[in-house]
């Protein structure tokens, strides 16, 4: 059980790791606590966000949409590698998944197929948004991955969690493709060297 750690230690952690970071706004304020609890957290969770630019990534991940308010994740990170925090707490990006993979991920074993529903991830998950149109096509630069293997690997080391506690919202919830262009599987061997 690991309370989530407070929003300066998040910039500190993501800073410390050699993270170029960007505050949004009111970001250390900016959630969803009041549509339920944040916490106990479990891992991280890495999305794409079928977008291309910035900009408008940014405000969409912060303001969200008509069906779904944002923020819709904690950190954005760009092309460049930099990331962009929009919320902190409770964030609209993991939704329903499976209760079985969650186990998993609190055991830090190998996951099971996601194949049911029924666990609330936005309680449980820090949650990072990645530029890509999630076609298969649009590439995956350099310096926009070692900076998903930096945030994932900043929050690891803050809770003492290994790189099994970093998973793709296609381990989580069913129906689910990101990320699409590289292997979870490759991102956690990154994530456990970085840690060690």
């Amino acid at each position: 059980m690991a309370s989530p750690m407070s929003a300066s230690t998040f910039l500190k952690a993501l800073r410390d790791e050699g993270l170029t970071v960007v505050q949004v706004g009111d970001w250390r304020t900016h959630n969803r606590n009041h549509k339920g609890p944040w916490g106990p957290v479990h891992g991280v969770m890495i999305h794409h966000t079928v977008t291309r630019g910035t900009a408008g990534t940014v405000a969409l991940c912060r303001d969200g949409r008509s069906d779904l308010p944002g923020p819709l994740c904690h950190g954005v990170i760009d092309k460049e590698g930099t990331v962009h925090l929009v919320g902190f707490g409770r964030a609209n990006h993991a939704g329903m998944g499976d209760d079985d993979v969650l186990r998993a991920v609190i055991a830090e074993k190998a996951l099971p197929p996601d194949n049911e529903a029924n666990t609330d991830g936005n309680r449980y998950f820090y949650g990072f948004e990645c530029i890509n149109l999630g076609d298969g096509k649009d590439p995956w630069p350099a310096a926009q991955l070692t900076a998903i293997e930096k945030a994932s690997a900043a929050v690891c080391r803050v809770h003492g969690w290994g790189a099994r506690s970093v998973i793709g919202h296609l381990e989580w919830q069913p129906g689910k493709p990101d990320p699409r262009g590289f292997t979870m599987a490759w991102l956690r061997e990154r994530v456990q060297e970085r840690l060690k």
